[in-house]
């Protein structure tokens, strides 16, 4: 027998498997709390200039609490360490599945709810949905049984939330593998048009980020701040200490200039069109005039030999001027971060 009062926490992607998820589990009349994690690798901002996100949307659209989660060191360190390996680039995803159900599981507890259930389909992505990666992360995450994928639950064993009248299993699906041509169709009967593209905005499986993620995690630097930055911009590691970012253009000069510490330097060449570099690490005078002709050579000024340029640590209005030499592009692309 049913109970009125069944309770039910989901993950939230913002992509289109997950709002479906979420439709056919309020469908059953299940009272649903969304969980939407925020990393530090997610290529989409969780919110600018108050712009709502599509999880938050999908919440008011559907009638559902939404709990946003921003995940710190802890989860940089598994992404550091991963137990299972990782995927085709730095990304482990079965890591990343067992930490988010755990926290799920944590959410669960503290809400008195009955269980945990996810967009998952079976088959789709061959580094975390094969069945026996999926009972894995199920167990591993200390949910077996309690795990319910709503859009592949017939090709799966039944959960207790099935076998106890909770959710009725004939409601559910049978989706699998990629072909997401059942998806759209559902989505447009249930009048859902937007979510993210199933690319999705994980930076884990881009091998460019993930070449400045390497030489991070190499350095024994990584926190959220530094991760931030590798998004953005020209990289270069101009010692095994000290590291320089510049914008490539004005949205990435304001975006690093939000991101830099009080004992950063911050270099501008003079004249106008130049990139906002950040120099952080251990610095001495050939690191700084080193930094000073990598900004340089990436302003209009890098043909102009006269044209100094401005330095000033970030916690200070102090300014100083070089005019530095000008670089070897053999050096330059040494340093280069790739």
């Amino acid at each position: 027998m049913k109970d009125k009062n069944i309770k039910a926490i989901g993950l939230i992607s913002g992509g289109l498997d997950s709002v479906l998820a979420v439709k056919l589990i309020l469908e059953q009349g299940i009272s649903v709390i969304g969980v939407h994690f925020i990393t530090p690798f997610m290529a989409q901002p969780s919110k600018v200039a108050g712009i709502e996100t599509l999880p938050q949307k999908h919440a008011r659209q559907l009638g559902f609490e939404l709990r946003t989660i921003h995940l710190g060191d802890d989860y940089i360190h598994l992404i550091k360490n991963p137990q299972w390996g990782y995927g085709s680039c730095m990304n482990p995803c079965l890591d990343c599945h067992i930490f988010f159900f755990q926290k799920a599981k944590e959410i669960m507890q503290e809400e008195g709810a009955h269980f945990v259930f996810t967009g998952e389909v079976l088959e789709q992505r061959p580094k975390s949905q094969k069945r026996m990666l999926l009972h894995i992360v199920e167990k591993k995450s200390d949910l077996e049984g309690y795990l319910l994928r709503p859009l592949t639950a017939h090709r799966l064993e039944p959960t207790v939330p099935e076998k106890l009248g909770w959710v009725n299993r004939e409601k559910l699906l049978n989706f699998a593998g990629r072909n997401r041509k059942p998806q759209i169709a559902l989505a447009k009967s249930f009048g859902i048009t937007e979510y993210h593209s199933p690319a999705g905005g994980c930076l884990l499986t881009d091998p460019n980020f993930c070449g400045r993620l390497k030489d991070l995690f190499d350095r024994g630097a990584a926190d959220s701040n530094s991760i931030q930055m590798l998004k953005v911009g020209r990289h270069f590691r101009l010692s095994p200490y000290a590291k320089l970012v510049l914008g490539r253009d004005e949205r990435d000069n304001r975006f690093l200039a939000q991101l830099a510490l009080e004992q950063d330097v911050l270099l501008e060449a003079d004249g106008g069109g130049s990139p906002l570099s950040i120099l952080r690490g251990e610095i001495n005078d050939n690191i700084l005039s080193l930094a000073a002709s990598i900004t340089k050579r990436f302003s209009r000024a890098r043909n102009s030999p006269d044209i100094a340029v401005r330095i000033r640590h970030a916690n200070s209005t102090l300014t100083t001027s070089i005019i530095p030499p000008i670089l070897d592009e053999g050096l330059l692309e040494s340093l280069r971060i790739k």
